[in-house]
């Protein structure tokens, strides 16, 4: 068995892999990215939505992602449209920011093992992680390493091999195909909601260009039991709601994933281990977007990893900052937004009908900041004076104190 030693082990291509091995690497550490699939992001397991502020942070490029101004929302007798002059959300195309983010990490040095499937973990004498084995085409790899970044995503393959994690019991499931239309409104996006779209989540609209789209459908498992495919295929078949007006639907490629759906509930740091990104359950419950989480706290791993290794101590202790740091973040807006999800699953379709006039009320900031989870307490509290519904007032209390 070929033997590999490294500082820092990272397991997983996707955003919050890249991004940890990134910032890893460009603090003088030698690391190593593991990806199971023969390229980055060979299946597409996500509908690429995020927000335009993030991705100018992130540095991704303008030509990766269409910018969205419009929000439209159908549910089963009801239809709102909120409209901005700016551009403030975007599709990714998801293939190409990943592909973007892998190899701005390789040109950091990141050595970058495709079609590499980990097999087993390696354990010191202690139980501490020390390692990775992994099967490449005939080959086995035996990986070392002083850390090891668990950003496999929603199997969470390290974390739970060691025994640390059980499989997500709450979780999402989105079936999609990105299709070419007839006719699109290519900077406004659907959500639709109530029955008839989805009993435990929403179906979307998602332009990704001027002639393309992802049509969507996601399932909250265990609130339902529908398959999400098979919805998806009879929305598009049969034409509801918004998709009517796009003309003749062409499919293009099918994409399927599963993103945790939990809150914040496992711990993320061990002795020798971090988890990032859906491992960690780091997103958003409203829509259960997470990229921006997977890459923001993917580099906070990589620094806190780094001077762990540079210090010498690569305790549980001493990788703590990174877990400190991203719940001072979004711990207390995950927490609210959790509450306004169990709300919504409960939700017949007359009262979805009634929940969109809710939406009506706000401005596009408001509404952007209410569906990212952005829930800081003076936010709240601006919100319900500015909307004196009773029933808006209500919406924002709920989550204001959380």
């Amino acid at each position: 068995m070929e033997e590999l030693d490294f500082d820092v082990i990272v397991v997983g291509g996707g955003p919050a892999g890249s991004s940890a091995a990134r910032m890893a690497a460009e603090n003088d550490c030698t690391v190593v990215l593991i990806e199971k699939e023969n390229e980055i992001a060979e299946t597409v397991r996500t509908s690429g939505v995020t927000w335009i502020s993030d991705i100018e942070k992130i540095g991704i490029p303008d030509e990766y992602y269409n910018p969205i101004k419009k929000f439209s929302f159908r549910s089963p007798k009801n239809s709102v449209k909120i409209s901005g002059d700016i551009a403030k959300a975007a599709v990714l195309d998801v293939r190409k920011t990943y592909k973007f983010l892998a190899q701005r990490a390789q040109n950091t040095g990141v050595k970058i093992f495709l079609g590499t499937n980990v097999t087993d973990v390696l354990r010191d004498s202690t139980g501490k992680c020390i390692g990775v084995i992994a099967k490449s085409q005939d080959n086995q790899i035996q990986f070392n390493g002083k850390v090891i970044i668990d950003a496999s995503g929603f199997a969470s393959v390290v974390a739970k091999e060691l025994g640390y994690v059980k499989q997500w019991k709450k979780f999402g499931v989105g079936a999609e195909f990105e299709v070419k239309t007839e006719k699109l409104e290519y900077d406004n996006w659907w959500l639709m909601v109530g029955q008839e779209y989805s009993p435990a989540g929403y179906a979307w609209i998602f332009p990704t260009s001027k002639n393309t789209a992802r049509i969507g459908v996601g399932i909250g498992k265990p609130d339902s039991n529908i398959d999400p495919t098979i919805r998806l295929n009879e929305l598009i078949e049969e034409k509801r709601g918004p998709i009517k007006d796009l003309g003749k639907i062409e499919k293009i490629e099918f994409h399927y994933g599963l993103i945790p759906n939990e809150g914040l509930s496992r711990k993320t740091v061990y002795d020798n281990l971090i988890l990032v990104g859906d491992s960690a359950g780091q997103a958003n419950p409203l829509v259960l977007e997470g990229i921006r989480y997977a890459i923001r706290f993917g580099e906070v791993a990589g620094k806190v990893v780094s001077n762990a290794i540079k210090n010498g101590n690569t305790s549980k202790a001493a990788l703590s900052p990174y877990e400190k740091e991203w719940k001072k973040a979004i711990e207390s807006k995950i927490n609210s937004a959790v509450k306004v999800q169990n709300r919504w699953v409960g939700l017949t379709d007359e009262e979805w009908d009634r929940e969109l006039d809710i939406i009506n009320e706000l401005t596009v900031d408001e509404f952007l900041d209410f569906i990212r989870a952005d829930f800081g307490v003076s936010k709240m509290v601006k919100l319900a004076t500015h909307h004196p519904k009773m029933i808006v007032r209500q919406l924002f209390n709920m989550v204001k104190g959380a």
